[in-house]
């Protein structure tokens, strides 16, 4: 996997094949951040990513400037890599948390301007995530939450879903937190 675009572009993140995770393909993150580029500054803000993986989304966020990412991952194996490239790249500002994403947002009274999140396309708690989102009040004002999930589940009749977009096999649906009035 390599990062996409920002003071990190070009570099690779190994990734040992004995993890627990499926990452986002090269080909989706560099639709998923080309789309980004047109709607958001990635300068100050706060991103919150959910199954976190490899890492690799929480880092291209970092590699382009945004202030902090909180990445959230359950596996220890994971984790382990995650820290392994924060180490290597130098990166101090993304903080990880061992724990089971439920729990955490559960537990979070943080707003944040984008949410990612790449749940196990298989997981039957997919389809609830995004009420838990908007639920805990964790997307900040006009901020978006980014699902990534399969084809099976479609969300365009949330009454929070702006837009989707696919990237090959993976599909991406985009929640926005309207102004509060």
């Amino acid at each position: 996997m390599r990062i996409i675009s920002g003071k990190f572009k070009g570099r690779r993140l190994e990734v040992s094949r004995k993890l627990s995770a499926r990452p986002t393909t090269d080909f989706a993150k560099e639709g998923l951040f080309n789309l980004l580029n047109n709607r958001i500054d990635f300068e100050d803000i706060r991103v919150l990513d959910l199954f976190a993986g490899t890492g690799s989304i929480g880092i291209e966020f970092i590699s382009r400037g945004c202030k902090e990412v909180i990445a959230v991952e359950l596996c220890e194996k994971n984790c382990a890599s995650i820290r392994k490239a924060c180490s290597i790249l130098q990166i101090n500002n993304l903080l990880l948390h061992r724990t089971d994403v439920f729990k955490f947002i559960s537990n979070c009274h943080t707003r944040f301007d984008v949410i990612y999140a790449d749940p196990p396309y298989d997981s039957d708690k997919i389809i609830a995530l995004p009420d838990l989102i908007i639920q805990h009040k964790l997307i900040a004002e006009n901020g978006l939450f980014i699902l990534e999930h399969s084809a099976k589940q479609q969300f365009d009749k949330h009454p929070h879903f702006d837009f989707h977009r696919k990237y090959g096999n993976v599909h991406f649906s985009i929640f926005k937190q309207e102004k509060e009035k």
